[in-house]
């Protein structure tokens, strides 16, 4: 058997060219991608009109749209014909979809997200046993912020068929209401000081005046000096009322210790 080395050398050189210009269309198409994504993301976001959950969604999926193409321009570069793939894919579509369903499920998971939009980005939600703001929704991962600024990736799939808390869907009342014990002897003087510190509070809802009054008796095992229950109540602006809450609790108890 003899070896035609000129062909093989032709050969080599044909697809070591072939191989070149396969990493460069690769590398050019993955540029391309992130360029698109961000073209479509810009354009979307100018408008004011696109809710950014779609945006990020369309931006991704005009990223995977362009890899895509440049996958089978480097197929058809090695000369493997569209209608060969076709087939090729036809032939082992069984396969491919039992070996993928986790991913597939979780890319319609994502479609359906994005249609019935059962949350924003940065609505703070609960879903398959996590919490957090969310981020961003891509075609497969739904990312979350916890409290302690980690993040979270879920899959759309988990998402979509857990049931979903979404805590900003409804306006907040901005409602803020305490009760704690107090010593009668510095009832008064703790409501005046609680009261004082709401009315100079900027967080506070100008059209509603807080009140702090006694609601109740807890205990008279001390006649000389029983213990009551001390109630305030305020309004502030929805998304200030939790910390205006937690800053009240702080407040009255570095005024009971202090009493």
């Amino acid at each position: 058997m003899t070896v035609n080395f000129d062909t093989l050398r032709a050969s080599l050189v044909l697809y070591g060219l072939n191989a070149i210009y396969a990493i460069l269309l690769l590398a050019i198409g993955w540029y391309l991608s992130g360029a698109m994504q961000r073209f479509v993301t810009r354009v979307l976001s100018v408008t004011h009109r696109v809710d950014p959950l779609v945006t990020l969604f369309v931006g991704s999926l005009a990223r995977y749209g362009v890899l895509a193409v440049v996958g089978i321009a480097v197929l058809q570069l090695f000369g493997i014909q569209t209608a060969s793939l076709v087939a090729v894919l036809g032939a082992t579509s069984l396969a491919i979809g039992l070996a993928l369903q986790g991913t597939l499920s979780n890319l319609a998971a994502g479609v359906m997200l994005l249609l019935f939009r059962p949350f924003r980005i940065g609505d703070d939600v609960e879903v398959a046993g996590r919490a957090g703001k969310v981020r961003s929704l891509s075609l497969f991962m739904t990312e979350l912020v916890a409290a302690d600024n980690t993040q979270i990736l879920l899959p759309n799939g988990q998402v979509w068929g857990a049931a979903i808390v979404n805590h900003s869907a409804y306006p907040g009342t901005g409602e803020v209401k305490v009760a704690f014990p107090v010593p009668a002897a510095a009832a008064s003087a703790l409501a005046d000081r609680m009261l004082k510190e709401l009315r100079n509070d900027s967080r506070m809802d100008g059209q509603a005046a807080p009140a702090v009054n006694i609601s109740r008796v807890v205990d008279v095992a001390n006649p000389a000096s029983p213990i009551l229950e001390l109630t305030v109540s305020a309004k502030a602006r929805p998304s200030q009322a939790d910390a205006v809450r937690q800053c009240v609790l702080d407040h009255a108890s570095a005024l009971l210790a202090a009493a």
